[in-house]
């Protein structure tokens, strides 16, 4: 017996988003009057699963990206030599750096919310809930620019712009693309007439219901490789139903080739080995026990 549509409409539904939109805006504002970093180019934003309309019930953590744009790194792999001579010629090095940002920025916390309600951790800087305040993720980092070409020092088409920030623990360099990613959200959700997010939190439901039952741990599939594993799904499987929906989304994932799969932002591939990608064999344990769940239903 496949899910009822009655379930699959609860499970579409989105989590609640006034607590963490307060929690953002508090923080956002602490970050933006701080004397510390006066005169200092950044932007504050959401990513994650709040920003994109993909939260459910149970979500907590808010993802708060602080970007600092006065100092930005780059990937110029793609330009040709004179190109990067005229790039060179066009570009001297930054004073202020992202450590340098980073330590500012962990002042400006601590300062404000107390040494005790903020943790340094290995990407984020992690503060935590109080008085009716989510618990929420500061990610401290730079503009990235990934260049297809270089016409001139203010040409924003010339790249595709992310952030970029290194671990704490491994002092690893990390690349990511949450204005790509969200923009490409937006659009596949307007292709399917608003199916896309919705299917994406009755996966992400589906997941936790599975893991609450020791049918499937759900610390196997995150929600950010989930909404990447449905972005690679066809547009014309996303139905005018979340049964008939869902019935064409896992039958089209059990035949897909998994290698050819991209992030929501197209700029890196949805599977790898780094910590940013998803193994395999995560995924197919995922959409295994997803297919059980549909054929089992009700037994």
């Amino acid at each position: 017996m496949p899910i009822p549509e009655s379930q699959l409409e609860t499970w579409a539904h989105q989590g609640a988003i006034v607590t963490s939109k307060l929690t953002h805006e508090k923080i956002r504002d602490v970050i933006s009057e701080s004397t510390v970093l006066k005169g200092k180019s950044f932007e504050i934003y959401l990513q994650g699963s709040y920003k994109n309309s993909t939260n459910i019930r149970g979500d907590s953590d808010v993802d708060i990206v602080v970007q600092l744009n006065s100092t930005f790194y780059r990937d110029l792999s793609n330009l040709s030599e004179n190109e990067k001579q005229t790039y060179t010629s066009q570009h001297s090095s930054a004073t202020y750096e992202w450590k340098d940002f980073k330590s500012d920025l962990i002042t400006v916390l601590e300062n404000y919310f107390g040494k005790s309600y903020v943790k340094v951790g290995n990407k984020s800087i992690k503060i935590l809930p109080s008085n009716g305040r989510l618990p929420a993720d500061v990610v401290p980092c730079a503009q990235y620019r990934r260049y297809k070409r270089y016409t001139g020092v203010s040409n924003k088409s010339d790249y595709v712009e992310g952030i970029c920030f290194w671990t704490s623990t491994e002092n690893r360099f990390v690349v990511n693309y949450p204005k790509v990613h969200y923009d490409n959200g937006v659009s596949k959700n307007q292709i399917t007439d608003q199916m896309y997010k919705h299917m994406i939190r009755i996966f992400k439901n589906a997941r936790t219901y599975m893991d609450n039952r020791d049918l499937f741990d759900k610390s196997l599939a995150p929600g950010y490789f989930i909404e990447g594993l449905l972005y690679n799904v066809t547009n014309n499987n996303f139905k005018n139903t979340y049964n008939q929906s869902m019935f064409e989304i896992l039958n089209w994932l059990h035949k897909a080739d998994f290698d050819a799969f991209v992030c929501q932002n197209e700029q890196t591939m949805l599977f790898g080995p780094s910590p940013e990608q998803w193994n395999p064999e995560n995924a197919q344990k995922f959409l295994t026990s997803m297919i059980k769940l549909w054929n089992d239903w009700g037994k």
